[in-house]
């Protein structure tokens, strides 16, 4: 079996050393290439190569933004003779994660271990035994996302967390805490709400000013507490998603509330949720912040947003 070691070596919870005992594990089970990253979309650029040279796996060390890159490689490899009608979990190389980000979402959703020694152990019995769980995921536009897309409140958070670190500061839940009270508080777009959700054979729904997408839940977590704003959401299913109406500072402060407790069920006039969709646009009347799988990936005015089942094998 061939496989690929994708390190991102700005990963938080792993240093050289312990990249090393990784390899070694891995190399007692297959026939093992490494390679680091040196720049946005380079896991991408690597995960592509391997599924088309017939890679048997790929194996990716770091955060959110590793996997996601390397899914999106993955995706949009070119398909071998004779399988463009084949679902891409069946004719692509499958994934296996080990947690190295400072959140790791994904593997925690998918039931791994936070720690990275115990996440190896769990995919090494997976490559000896075969075993690994099949799931969709979400596309807006051209790119691929495993558990997360957003736009509005949501996206503009996760700016002003980057932002922060781009000054030295530390990813850390108290941040993320900070970034939203701040944002929720700033006033932006909370007179208008620019966005509008439209889906085939339905009326649109106007006036939102925030819409947070969902592939699985949860849909991230402080700490070890989970964030639910869907908690029916789930790879086996399309996509779900919750919108606010507008941005009142008590209304928006409400739903975040029901969002973070135990029991989450955000609901109320300004709520709006929608159950597993298979396809869906959101469009702005003005720029908005838009990330997907944790990542700012700038302003858009419109995404189009589309479930994919069977998309990809992962080895959990």
């Amino acid at each position: 079996m061939r496989a690929l070691l994708v390190v991102n070596p700005k990963a938080t919870t792993t240093n050289e050393r312990s990249r090393d005992v990784l390899v070694r594990a891995l190399r007692s089970e297959v026939h093992l290439t490494v390679e680091y990253t040196t720049k946005r979309g380079h896991a991408a650029t690597l995960a592509r190569a391997a599924a088309e040279s017939g890679v048997d796996v790929v194996v990716t060390l770091g955060g959110d933004g590793t996997v996601n890159e390397a899914v999106n490689g993955l995706m949009t490899a070119a398909p071998g003779l004779g399988a463009s009608s084949t679902a891409p979990a069946f004719r692509l190389p499958a994934l296996a994660v080990v947690p190295g980000g400072s959140t790791n979402v994904f593997a925690r959703a998918l039931g791994l271990p936070r720690d990275w020694v115990d996440g190896t152990s769990v995919i090494l019995d997976g490559l000896r035994s075969g075993r690994h769980r099949v799931i969709g995921l979400g596309r807006a536009d051209d790119r691929y996302f495993t558990f997360t897309a957003g736009l509005g409140l949501d996206a503009a958070v996760v700016r002003r967390v980057e932002q922060a670190r781009l000054r030295g500061r530390t990813s850390t839940p108290a941040l993320y805490v900070r970034s939203m009270i701040g944002q929720i508080f700033s006033g932006e777009d909370r007179k208008s709400p620019p966005l509008s959700i439209e889906r085939p054979g339905e009326e649109p729904e106007t006036g939102l000013g925030t819409v947070i997408i969902q592939n699985t839940a949860p849909w991230t977590y402080v700490g070890d507490r989970a964030i639910n704003p869907n908690p029916e959401a789930s790879f086996d299913r399309g996509l779900d998603l919750l919108a606010v109406r507008n941005l009142y500072i008590a209304s928006t402060t409400r739903t975040v509330t029901q969002m973070v407790s135990r029991n989450a069920d955000p609901h109320g006039k300004h709520v709006l949720r929608l159950h597993d969709q298979a396809e869906f646009t959101v469009v702005a009347s003005r720029p908005q912040p838009f990330q997907l799988d944790g990542d700012y990936l700038g302003e858009r005015q419109k995404v189009h947003f589309l479930s994919v089942p069977e998309a990809l094998r992962v080895i959990c």
